[in-house]
């Protein structure tokens, strides 16, 4: 049995990432949440019904988990690695961490 392991990247780094297209980021938050604030630009899969068949084909970027504070990111990102999926990474701190770094965000979904 392989040992899935996340890695973290920095709110920076994966904004940095988005805009130079290396990234896809998935927002794994519930969507009443995303209602209220959103990553710009990212695809929402809400963990609750979590299928790792639902994350949009990647087009040869990294896909790069979300989430309020990174620990369903770490979840979703072992979910995917479980389904035979090489999403290994996961942005540390969430939107928390994201806000704190001073980056965008966007309301209404």
């Amino acid at each position: 049995m392989a040992v899935h392991q996340v890695h973290d990247l920095t709110p920076g780094d994966v904004a940095k990432g988005m805009v130079e297209g290396r990234y896809l980021l998935v927002d794994v938050r519930e969507p009443n949440e995303v209602a209220v604030e959103a990553y710009p630009d990212a695809v929402v899969v809400p963990l609750s019904s979590f299928d790792p068949q639902d994350i949009p084909d990647p087009g040869g970027k990294q896909v790069v988990f979300a989430c309020r504070s990174g620990k369903r990111s770490v979840t979703a990102s072992l979910a995917a690695q479980a389904a035979g999926l090489a999403y290994n990474q996961h942005m540390a701190g969430g939107m928390l961490g994201w806000k704190a770094a001073g980056l965008p965000t966007k309301t209404g979904g």
